[in-house]
Order: structure tokens, then C-alpha cells, then sequence
């Protein structure tokens, strides 16, 4: 465990979480701000993606497991992303979508927030949203992030506007 909220344990991702996994990113909605349909080889390359993070940083997206159920929910974590020309350490969320809008979001963002904070003695964080994705932009603000810039970047299907969240301690 890395560490736990209310309701949520974060934990690192393993192999047995495949099928979880998959459904979340193989579920359109969920993945819109992508614009890239995953397959499963794509699924095993963000779940290698992942063990590789905790190996290099010591963190990475997290499986994000329900306290009541034991079912992996989402995943949130801290990465380190690109950002201009250099690299920002980022909140993270996504979730099964019969899970949205319970709060669960802002509830691992905060606990990833304080995560960086008090473990990884940063002194910010950031989150990276694409510009019409209203439901992070509202968790982002709701753990006390404020827009900090607007930036062109690049995703599958070519250029789309990002707007950069930001933190202090």
C-alpha cells in the first residue's frame, strides 16, 4: 500500500490488475481526452509503463482500490510529464466511469497531493488537463490547484490545447 483516504487504498499496480485496467482504458468516454482507442497491447504497454515508473521515481499511477469492495476503481498517481522544455511531477486520475461523480477524484488527487508533499518533500505540483475536460479541471480546483498556463501539446490525433494546474505547499 502506498497509502490510503476514507474510502480508497493506493497501491502499486500489478499483472492480476489487467483485466481492471483494461476496462478503463478501453472504454471510449473514459479515454476521450486521448482521442485513441487502446487495445490490449496498448493496455500492457501503460501497465509496463507503470512498473517501470516505480522502479525509476518510486511512484507512478497507482491502482486505486474501493475500501469496501476490494475492486480497483481507477488509478491516480504522481508522474513526471513533459512540459515545455522541461519536466513537471503531475497528479494523475482516471476512473471506471460507473464511478464518477462520487468524489472518489478529488479524493486520491488530495491524498496524491499530500503524497508529493510530505513523502516526496516537494514543494508543487501540477496537473495537466486537456482544456475541455471540465470534470478535471473541478478536481483540480477543488484540491486548491489554479490555472497556471496554456500550452499546445501533442496527443494522437495531433495538437490540442492544455491548460497547466499548479500547487505550492
Amino acid at each position: 500500500m502506498i497509502f490510503e483516504t476514507k474510502r480508497l487504498i493506493l497501491r502499486e499496480m500489478e499483472q492480476d490488475d489487467f483485466q481492471d485496467l483494461a476496462e478503463i482504458l478501453q472504454n471510449p468516454k473514459v479515454m476521450y481526452a486521448y482521442e485513441h482507442d487502446f487495445i490490449d497491447e496498448d493496455v500492457q504497454i501503460w501497465l509496463d509503463r507503470q512498473k517501470n515508473r516505480y522502479n525509476q521515481y518510486g511512484f507512478g499511477l497507482w491502482a486505486m482500490i474501493l475500501k469496501s469492495t476490494g475492486r480497483m476503481i481507477g488509478q491516480a498517481g504522481l508522474t513526471m510529464q513533459p512540459y515545455k522544455d522541461n519536466e513537471v511531477l503531475e497528479i494523475g486520475y482516471l476512473l471506471n466511469e460507473d464511478f464518477w461523480h462520487c468524489g472518489y477524484a478529488r479524493e486520491a488527487a488530495t491524498g496524491c497531493k499530500i503524497y508529493a508533499f510530505e513523502h516526496l518533500n516537494k514543494d508543487k505540483v501540477y496537473s495537466i488537463i486537456k482544456a475541455d475536460n471540465s470534470d478535471s479541471i473541478r478536481v483540480a480546483e477543488s484540491i486548491g490547484m489554479v490555472k497556471e498556463d496554456e500550452f499546445i501539446t501533442q496527443y494522437y490525433n495531433g495538437d490540442m490545447l492544455h491548460f497547466l494546474y499548479s500547487i505550492q505547499r
